[in-house]
């Protein structure tokens, strides 16, 4: 076929019916949607907390949502052995033990919602309604089924959802964020630093370091063999189908190309421009003044100014003579860059400035034929492609190797070994839809046809997983000799910045040095342009009047923290940055009390796990 949790404490009320919303649209649409199927084992419970089970199919969907979001996050399919290094697996069950906990408790406390509204909830759901905007029951019993879950399942849940939420809201609801922490907090974040930066380049070395020898190189490279050393790959083997592979094949005849360069003509017969700036003004006294004032020497960037405006604001671009109406006449009458006016304009009088005279451009039939005739070729080519989809469709289904396709099909057969992390691709690969395809290609996938954005087609099959294999000496020298030159280069630079910071220390100016940049009101989350993170890191832990170089590859400097300015007290930005910080204090201060309530809860009731049904559920997915 063509291809192309945690709960979070919020007060009562209308927020309650949104967390519940949430949770039905993401068992219903986002977990059935990513294809989770219920636990094959014989057990069904991975183990519980009191008298509250934590079924064996509930951690499998929930692990398998986790699975499929790191999949979509990294867009590669990925195993249960690699989220299980990222902890995922404990993560997962920890939030499970931690629901059951509170549902244990919200049992034992005979909290609950009623069956009317359970009904409501589900009856307001999108996903359960009909064609008429209505609930509909087969659309429900429809959407669970996808879900793999049945009705008595999902309304347990749901009304669990619900007390639970109860629960949640009744232990971490209220917190107000101590004035201290809020205060303290808000002096952090708001302090700003005001600072002078020297950057050194290769003009302030004496000598420059020497060209590398191959010994040298060689060094280098085994030194530094990571840097030199190809990605994990996927060697896949794939077919395709572009159009400027058969565009010249595809007919085009003159008159079809006559007919669209009359319909286009605009594009290529195109009269004489100018570059133009218009300044309205409200009257013609006004204009006048303006244009005297012009004439007695003030620049035209003045009178814009003045007018409380910009160069971007008063730029017509390349406009032709009808384009200007009135004034057309007396502007294209410029023959060199000037200012004409007052003359009258769609707004009002304004000063024109011509800027420069644009020559009319003509481009012939006969220039323009071989362009229009391979627009003309790759669109046909594009629809005989999408003819061809259909036939090489039914060719996969029906077993046909990539070779076949070569052989009945006129497709290209290639090879590439695909790197995910490749931040340049190139050739095949720079293709989208073809990276998505691979990305997702796993061992034992048959292969499928890919439709991509151009109107090719490809069809990919895994061959291998490569390992990450070292580039050859050789084919990495180019890059090695860059890297080199780059680190002896930053090394030298570094010893020359060392020096300049002691004479600076002893008395010397930085200005001595070269130029200095000054910055000022730099607050902790700022970046300055050129230079690495570690200069904001550095700036906030000196003092007024520290000196310290700066070092990272390709950039050295020497920075002097000038000032330390307090956050302000008073002011919008103030105030909004102070709630802002309550706020989430507050989040974090509920969000602690939850877990430490929801641990309690648990270590009274006890929780017990069957390590060998994890195990198992484990052992489904790989």
């Amino acid at each position: 076929m063509t291809k192309d949790t945690e709960d979070t404490p919020r007060k009562k009320g209308k927020g309650s019916q949104i967390i519940v919303y949430g949770l039905m649209a993401m068992l219903v649409a986002g977990l059935g949607g990513f294809g989770i199927t219920n636990f094959s084992g014989g057990a069904t419970a991975i183990g519980k907390v009191g008298e509250r089970e934590i079924t064996a199919n509930k951690y499998a969907r929930a692990l398998q949502a986790e699975l499929n979001a790191l999949s979509a996050q990294f867009g590669t399919n990925m195993t249960l052995t690699q989220a299980q290094s990222l902890g995922v697996d404990r993560r997962v069950l920890a939030s499970l033990v931690s629901q059951a906990a509170l549902d244990n408790e919200a049992q034992r406390l005979g909290l609950s919602v009623g069956d009317s509204v359970i009904a409501d909830q589900i009856s307001q759901t999108p996903a359960f309604q009909g064609t008429a905007g209505k609930f509909d029951r087969e659309t429900y019993r429809f959407a669970l089924d996808r879900a793999n879950m049945t009705e008595s399942e999902f309304e347990a849940d749901l009304r669990a959802d619900s007390a639970r939420q109860l629960l949640t809201g009744a232990v971490a609801g209220g917190f107000v964020a101590p004035q201290a922490a809020v205060d303290t907090f808000y002096a952090w974040v708001g302090e700003r630093r005001g600072f002078s930066l020297l950057q050194l380049t290769t003009q302030d070395l004496e000598t420059q370091p020497a060209e590398p020898t191959d010994e040298e190189l060689k060094a280098f490279y085994e030194a530094n063999i990571a840097q030199f050393t190809a990605p994990e790959a996927k060697r896949i083997t794939y077919v395709s189908l572009l159009p400027e592979d058969i565009a010249a094949n595809q007919a085009v005849d003159d008159e079809t190309l006559r007919r669209l360069y009359d319909e286009r003509i605009s594009e290529f017969v195109q009269p004489e421009k100018r570059l133009v700036e218009r300044l309205v003004y409200p009257s013609q006294e006004e204009a006048e003044a303006a244009k005297a004032r012009l004439d007695a020497g003030e620049s035209f960037e003045t009178l814009v100014s003045d007018r409380g405006l910009t160069l971007d604001d008063v730029d017509l671009g390349d406009v032709g003579k009808d384009d200007l109406g009135a004034a057309g006449e007396a502007v294209f009458a410029l023959a060199e860059p000037g200012v004409v006016g007052p003359l009258e304009s769609d707004f009002g009088p304004a000063l024109f400035r011509m800027n420069a005279i644009l020559a009319a451009q003509e481009v012939t039939f006969d220039e323009a034929k071989p362009d229009l005739a391979l627009e003309i070729q790759m669109d046909a080519a594009r629809r005989t492609i999408s003819d061809q989809v259909d036939a090489i469709d039914d060719l996969l289904a029906g077993g046909a190797s990539l070779e076949d396709l070569v052989k009945e099909q006129g497709m290209t057969l290639g090879s590439i070994d695909f790197a995910v992390s490749d931040e340049a691709p190139s050739g095949i690969a720079a293709y989208p839809k073809f990276r998505e395809a691979a990305a997702a290609i796993q061992e034992g996938d048959f292969p499928e046809a890919v439709l991509l954005d151009d109107g090719g087609l490809v069809a990919l099959r895994l061959e291998e997983i490569v390992p990450p294999t070292p580039i050859p000496f050789d084919d990495a020298k180019t890059d090695v000799t860059l890297a080199y030159k780059l680190d002896a280069m930053t090394k030298a630079l570094s010893e020359r910045a060392i020096e300049v910071k002691a004479a600076v220390e002893g008395g010397a100016s930085l200005g001595a040095y070269g130029i200095v940049s000054r910055t000022a009101n730099f607050a902790r989350e700022s970046a300055l342009e050129g230079a690495p993170p570690t200069l904001a890191e550095a700036v906030f832990a000196m003092q007024p009047g520290d000196l310290r170089v700066i070092e990272a590859q390709g950039f050295v400097g020497i920075v002097r923290l000038d000032e330390i300015t307090a956050a302000a007290e008073e002011g919008e930005d103030a105030t909004a940055l102070k709630e802002t910080i309550a706020l989430q204090l507050e989040q974090a201060i509920a969000q602690d009390a939850l877990s430490l309530y929801s641990d309690a809860m648990s270590n009274e009731a006890g929780l017990t796990l069957d390590q060998a049904v994890i195990n198992a559920i484990h052992t489904n997915f790989n």
